[in-house]
């Protein structure tokens, strides 16, 4: 190396070990570090969607789904699941279950749980599903459904209960669809 510095010039040299030295450190986050952007502890805590703490007036899925017209703002509480796939593909959209549905990996009156490889859909209880699952869409200023997949834009998992505030949009068939702003996480 004392050979390089002394043919090319020790300026020269001195830019290149410096540019070697960036180009190996790289210049984004590493892989472990994208992969933490969801995980506890990191970059979801900032997120100006989440709250933190539980907000008031807060009503069931079911009690929501009830409810006979649209809404400007709306609180629910549920846990995330009601199907195979709860999560919308690259979009921060997911369905919340009434909290009073057991999942599958709660158990039964006897203690038991049922086998189930997915809980979060519920395949226990597809009958109690009807008219306890909703959809959560997380809008921007202009309304429109956020394009980041709610995993990694807050951390989330199926299961998980948490509380969503936005409007209540209610399509033809009686779908109930929150237009969400807020959102708090049980952790």
């Amino acid at each position: 190396m004392k050979n390089f510095f002394y043919k090319t010039g020790w300026r020269f040299g001195l830019v290149l070990v410096a540019w070697l030295s960036l180009l190996s450190a790289g210049c984004g986050p590493g892989k472990n570090q994208v992969e933490k952007v969801g995980a506890a502890g990191s970059g979801w805590l900032n997120n100006e969607f989440l709250l933190k703490a539980e907000p008031g007036n807060v009503i069931d899925v079911v009690a929501a789904r009830k409810s006979e017209a649209d809404v400007d703002e709306l609180t629910v509480r549920g846990r995330i699941g009601g199907s195979l796939e709860p999560w919308v593909e690259n979009r921060a959209a997911f369905s919340l279950v009434d909290a009073s549905i057991k999942a599958c990996s709660d158990g039964t009156p006897e203690g038991e749980a049922c086998s189930c490889d997915t809980p979060w859909d519920y395949c226990c209880k597809t009958d109690e599903l009807k008219g306890a699952v909703l959809l959560v869409k997380f809008v921007d200023q202009d309304g429109k459904v956020v394009k980041q997949d709610a995993r990694e834009l807050f951390g989330i998992r199926e299961l998980q209960q948490v509380v969503v505030r936005g409007a209540a949009q209610r399509d033809s068939s009686g779908n109930l669809t929150i237009l969400a702003r807020k959102m708090f996480v049980h952790r």
